[in-house]
């Protein structure tokens, strides 16, 4: 296996652990989801939405060929991560309440790169 394909399965793994959890969370609400979102201001339908959406783009950047869609599932997650680093910051919390969602939002990139 060459450099490029180990780093892409580590921080695809990575990512899709990452994405997993949050998804399976989001989507039963539990795990302090429902705090998070709710100091953030949204509703809380939205982690439902979001849980949803995260399952289907691990299922869909871990089986092999569907280029377009794993573009969009990719996209989908850049979107999720820098929207919720950005909500962190536009409601004054503190920068490490962001660090989640940096890191899963490097994890996304570096997997997308590679």
């Amino acid at each position: 296996m060459n450099r490029n394909k180990i780093i892409y399965w580590i921080t695809t793994i990575f990512l899709s652990i990452g994405m997993l959890a949050g998804g399976v969370q989001q989507t039963l609400q539990v795990g302090g989801y429902n705090e998070i979102v709710s100091k953030l201001g949204y509703p809380l339908y939205l982690l439902s939405i979001l849980g949803v959406w995260k399952i289907l783009g691990v299922i869909v950047i871990l089986l092999p060929k569907l280029p377009l869609i794993k573009e969009w599932a990719y996209a989908g997650f850049f979107f999720v991560m820098t929207g919720a680093a950005i909500s962190h910051f536009a409601v004054g919390q503190p920068s490490t309440e962001a660090i989640p969602s940096i890191v899963l939002l490097t994890a996304t990139i570096i997997s997308w790169l590679f």
